[in-house]
C-alpha cells in the first residue's frame, strides 16, 4: 500500500504532520470522541440515535512565553468538545459534511487555532465506519460583517490581478469603474515594477527586494486613481472590505509573516495574487488575457473585460 493511501486512512494527526510546513505548529488532538445523536438524510435515520465518532486535530499558534502552567494561555481541549456539542444541539442535520464544516469553523474562531482537521464517522450504519474528513485553514475563513438589516454575513471579495500593460494604459480607469460598479469589495494585486530591480544573489535579501518592488508598483497604481488605497495587513484588508473600499495589496507583511505562504518566488505577483485570493476566501480571481495560474485552486478564475 502506498504512503498516499496509508495517509488517506490514517488518523488526522498523521495527516497534519505529513502536510505540515517547514516550521510545523504545535497540535492538540481529540481522539475517538463518541456521541449519540440523531443525524442523517435517510428515512431510516429519523427518530433514531446513532453513534458518531469524532477525531479532531487543531494546529495552534506557539504558546506565549512564559506559559506559567496557566490553562488560560492555551487552547483547551474543552473548546473542541464544546464546539461539537454546540453544533450538535443547534439543529438536526442531514449531512456529516455540514456538521464537520460547522465544527471546524467554530474551532477556528479560537484565537490560537490556525488549522483544523475534523473526521466524523457513523458507527452504526454498516459493518464498518462511514465518514468524512475535512481540513480547514483559519486564513481561509471568510470575514464576517453586518449587512443593512443587521444580520451577520460572510464577505467574499473580488481579487483582481492587474498587469503593467493595464496599469500603464488608458483602459485602467474604465476597468476600475466596471469593478466598482459590481458593488462588492475589490482587492487589486500587481506584479513587479517595470523598472529594473537590484539583484543581490542572496535568497533572503532578494525576496525582500522583490516584494518591495511589487509594493512600489502598488503605490504607482494608487497614484493613478484616488480609489486605490494601499493596504498591507490582514486587519487593514478586513477593515477596508467592511467599508466596501477598492484597495491595492502591498504583500510584504502578509507574505513574510505567513506560516503557510506561497511556494512560488516572491517576484511572481500572479502567484501571490492567487495565494491572497485563497487567504481571504475570495469569490473570484480575475485575470488579464494571457495570465494563467496553476490548476488546483479552489478560487474560480475569470477574465478581465477588455
Amino acid at each position: 500500500m502506498s504512503s498516499d493511501i496509508r495517509l488517506a486512512f490514517a488518523h488526522p494527526e498523521a495527516r497534519a504532520e505529513a502536510s505540515a510546513t517547514a516550521e510545523p505548529r504545535d497540535r492538540i488532538s481529540l481522539s475517538n470522541h463518541v456521541v449519540e445523536v440523531e443525524i442523517g438524510a435517510f428515512q431510516a435515520e429519523r427518530g433514531v440515535a446513532q453513534r458518531l465518532r469524532f477525531n479532531v486535530v487543531v494546529e495552534v499558534r506557539p504558546h506565549p512565553a512564559p506559559l506559567e502552567d496557566d490553562v488560560d494561555r492555551i487552547l483547551s481541549y474543552d473548546r473542541i468538545t464544546e464546539a461539537i456539542a454546540v453544533e450538535l444541539s443547534a439543529e438536526r442535520l442531514n449531512l456529516l459534511e455540514t456538521l464537520a464544516e460547522r465544527v471546524a469553523e467554530r474551532v477556528l474562531q479560537e484565537p490560537q487555532a490556525m488549522r483544523a482537521f475534523v473526521r466524523i464517522e457513523k458507527l452504526d450504519r454498516g459493518p464498518g465506519a462511514l465518514g468524512v474528513e475535512i481540513v480547514r485553514n483559519r486564513a481561509a475563513q471568510p470575514l464576517r460583517a453586518l449587512d443593512a438589516s443587521g444580520e451577520e454575513q460572510a464577505v467574499h471579495p473580488l481579487v483582481v490581478y492587474l498587469d503593467n500593460a493595464m496599469i500603464g494604459s488608458d483602459r485602467l480607469r474604465p476597468c476600475l469603474d466596471r469593478l466598482q460598479a459590481e458593488g462588492i469589495p475589490v482587492i487589486l494585486c500587481v506584479g513587479m515594477t517595470p523598472e529594473p530591480v537590484a539583484e543581490t544573489g542572496h535568497r533572503a535579501t532578494q525576496r525582500r527586494i522583490d516584494l518591495l518592488a511589487i509594493e512600489q508598483n502598488a503605490w504607482r497604481l494608487a497614484a493613478l486613481d484616488p480609489r486605490c488605497v494601499v493596504v498591507a495587513s490582514r486587519t487593514e484588508i478586513d477593515w477596508a472590505m467592511k467599508q466596501g473600499q477598492m484597495i491595492v495589496w502591498a504583500p510584504s507583511k502578509l507574505i513574510l509573516d505567513a506560516t503557510d505562504g506561497p511556494n512560488a518566488p516572491a517576484r511572481d505577483g500572479l502567484a501571490l495574487a492567487l495565494w491572497l485570493a485563497e487567504h481571504v476566501a475570495a469569490c473570484e480571481l480575475r485575470l488579464p488575457d494571457g495570465a494563467h495560474v496553476p490548476p488546483g485552486s479552489h478560487v474560480p478564475q475569470t477574465r478581465l473585460a477588455p
